[in-house]
Parts: C-alpha cells; sequence; structure tokens
C-alpha cells in the first residue's frame, strides 16, 4: 500500500528547522555502507549547512505520514568553487550561461525507498525547477562503477531529458569519488 504525499516549498528558515528530517531521509535514502551511518548522516550535516546559505536556496519536501523525500539546489556561478573541479574546458555556449550568473544547481533529490517508482522524485524536481529564471540547470551524480553497471540518479536524469556534459575531478576526503556532470535547460 502506497502512501499519497503532497509538496510544499520551504523557506530557508524552514528548511533549518527541519535538517535533522532532512538527515534521517538522506541516509535512509541512500544506504551507505554498513556502519557508516553516523559518518554519513554527519557529512550531509556539515553539507546542508552550507549548502541552505547559498545565494538562492530553494527546497520542495514532499510529506505523508512523515518526510518521504526532498530535493533542493541553488544558483551557482562559474567563478565558484563547484565549477573547479571540472574536467577539461567548458563548451562555449555553457560557458556563456554559466557566466551570466543564471545558472542552478540541482544539489539533492532524495527519496525514502517506499516511495521510490510512484513518480515523487518526477514531482519534486518539476516543481523545484518551475519557477526558475535560470538558464541552467546542473547536476553532479557519482559515475558508475568500473564494469558497465548503470547509475540509478544517471538513469534518472537521462529519462527526464538532461545530458551528459562532462566529469568533476574527485574531492578530497576520505572516499574521494568522480562525479558525472549532467545539464538541462530548465521548463518554462
Amino acid at each position: 500500500m502506497t502512501t499519497e504525499v503532497y509538496l510544499r516549498r520551504l523557506s530557508r528558515w524552514q528548511a533549518e528547522q527541519q535538517r535533522d528530517d532532512v538527515a534521517d531521509v538522506h541516509v535512509t535514502a541512500y544506504h551507505g555502507i554498513a556502519g557508516a551511518e553516523y559518518r554519513d548522516r554527519q557529512g550531509f550535516l556539515r553539507r546542508f549547512e552550507q549548502d541552505v546559505q547559498q545565494t538562492d536556496f530553494d527546497m520542495v519536501v514532499a510529506d505523508g505520514t512523515g518526510l518521504a523525500a526532498c530535493a533542493y539546489g541553488y544558483r551557482v556561478a562559474r567563478t565558484g568553487a563547484w565549477w573547479s573541479g571540472f574536467r577539461g574546458e567548458l563548451p562555449t555556449d555553457i560557458e556563456e550561461l554559466t557566466a551570466s550568473g543564471r545558472t542552478f544547481l540541482l544539489a539533492e533529490l532524495m527519496v525514502l525507498p517506499a516511495h521510490r517508482r510512484q513518480g515523487v522524485a518526477t514531482r519534486l524536481s518539476e516543481r523545484l525547477l518551475v519557477r526558475l529564471a535560470t538558464d541552467l540547470v546542473v547536476a553532479a551524480v557519482d559515475r558508475p562503477d568500473e564494469g558497465g553497471r548503470t547509475n540509478a540518479a544517471a538513469e534518472t536524469l537521462r529519462s527526464w531529458g538532461w545530458q551528459r556534459l562532462g566529469e568533476l575531478d574527485p574531492g578530497t576526503g576520505p572516499e574521494p569519488v568522480v562525479r558525472e556532470v549532467w545539464i538541462r535547460r530548465p521548463l518554462r
């Protein structure tokens, strides 16, 4: 039996007030390495604290009997830290769009397993992105493992009409990961 969810947009203040619930969704949605939940949760909370302070932060959540899913992002500039790890040169048209300061990063999209394959992720992303005054939306997902395995996040973005742009170098940290950059122009 599926639970009906309703979507609502959160202000920056509301997002900060629900940070623990959002972290719970993150830990459950991403099922990290067994025993690493605390580290995963703490790392997420550090990132979330920084993300919520970014320019034009915006967040949409899905509620049912509790928080079931979440999507959020913010505006990124070409000169900002987010693009610093991009491998190679950006195509000229993408460089121009990012230089305009009208690029939005879909930073997180997470759905609890019990609510997957019900259109919740699609509804969340559409609600988040529909009112943007941006020329480009970007997202980064972990690169698929070697051996040809697919990545569910990348497959979802592809099914929504996003295009793979390139890769970001692995960051520093305990488990640096190469991430794929995906783009789409917002629906108007």
